[in-house]
């Protein structure tokens, strides 16, 4: 079982009031433009629900529209290694436990993607002290019920990496009959102004939102834009290529500033889906 390391800080620790949170940013996601009926792919942000709640929220509502994801049987979790422990590719088959229950692992398809090809390993070390997955349940569980999760901690990010990791999912979910869906979870760029924060990330978006994902990488190495999951949100784009999308969507952009009014310094966040 992997305990929550992250309920209390990043969010809630009670069951009552996290709900409550997750309901009332999800009655307030509104507007939504993009058409998720046949979405398998997703980005989510990753920060304190205070900063990011807000915009999270927008993926997992247009979940709900989704056909693709309400009939998943399994949801592969990719989130960014911020602390450097653990295999550069690395997968928990363990259940996740939050304050709103137990998220039971797919360890078949844990095991599955794991052996494809040396390079991807089951390690649990990458995962014990990382916020990137572990923030995504409880909106997971509020919205998509007791679907099976393999979340998978992205310490590599090069393009080889995310090809990797993008083709062995693909090759578990057709071995083993599952219907897959992906998110990818990600802030955008950190610790500068308002305005610059927008100017590289909405260069980024125009290149996922193209399904571009050479372009995404180059992008964000010639801006040195500080998007932390860049290898997620490739994986993402690749596997929703791999299912036939035409275009990304982006759902809601925002900042912290809009919480703390600090715009001199700020860490960015978008939601997309790709269609």
């Amino acid at each position: 079982m992997r305990n929550p390391a992250f309920a209390g800080s990043f969010y809630s620790d009670k069951p009552t009031g996290l709900s409550s949170f997750i309901s009332g940013t999800m009655a307030d996601a509104n507007d939504i433009k993009c058409h998720a009926v046949n979405s398998v792919s997703f980005v989510a942000p990753h920060a304190g629900y205070a900063y990011s709640g807000r915009t999270a929220a927008y993926v997992y509502k247009a979940m709900l529209s989704s056909k693709k994801m309400l009939s998943a049987d399994t949801i592969v979790i990719l989130g960014p290694n911020h602390t450097g422990l653990g295999k550069a590719i690395s997968i928990s088959e363990e259940d996740w436990r939050t304050p709103l229950g137990i998220v039971k692992n797919d360890i078949e398809m844990a095991e599955a993607i794991a052996g494809y090809k040396k390079g991807i390993a089951i390690d649990e070390i990458a995962h014990a002290d990382e916020h990137s997955i572990e923030v995504q349940l409880p909106f997971l569980q509020s919205t998509l019920k007791d679907k099976r999760i393999v979340p998978i901690c992205i310490g590599d990010q090069s393009i080889r990496a995310s090809r990797l990791v993008s083709e062995a999912i693909s090759n578990a979910e057709k071995n083993l009959g599952r219907n897959i869906g992906v998110i990818a979870s990600s802030d955008f760029n950190h610790y500068e102004s308002v305005e610059e924060a927008r100017k590289k990330d909405m260069k980024l978006i125009g290149a996922i939102e193209k399904i571009d994902y050479m372009g995404l990488n180059i992008l964000a190495k010639e801006l040195d834009d500080s998007a932390c999951g860049i290898g997620p949100i490739t994986i993402a784009m690749l596997f929703a290529l791999e299912h036939n999308a035409k275009k990304g969507c982006m759902l809601k952009y925002d900042n912290s500033g809009n919480v703390t009014g600090d715009n001199t310094s700020v860490v960015a966040y978008s939601s997309i889906l790709f269609e």
